[in-house]
């Protein structure tokens, strides 16, 4: 199953990405650890492996990345 949208930001009270995962009106949040000053491409690898493990397809094309 592919999520509807995917969105990534920096979650300021906690340090790391917060990965975003909206399938419908669900709404899955999960964090990676990649650094804040991390790239487009590390961040779409950290968000695919969040969005694998969680046991959907990732569909990076529609990916909202938030600095």
């Amino acid at each position: 199953m592919r999520p509807d949208s995917l969105e990534v930001s920096w979650d300021k009270d906690k340090h790391n990405w917060l990965v975003r995962i909206q399938t419908g009106e669900e709404v899955t949040r999960r964090h990676c650890d990649a650094p804040q000053n991390a790239d487009d491409a590390a961040l779409r690898s950290a968000v695919k492996a969040v969005v694998e493990d969680e046991g959907y397809e990732p569909d990076l094309a529609h990916l909202i990345v938030r600095r």
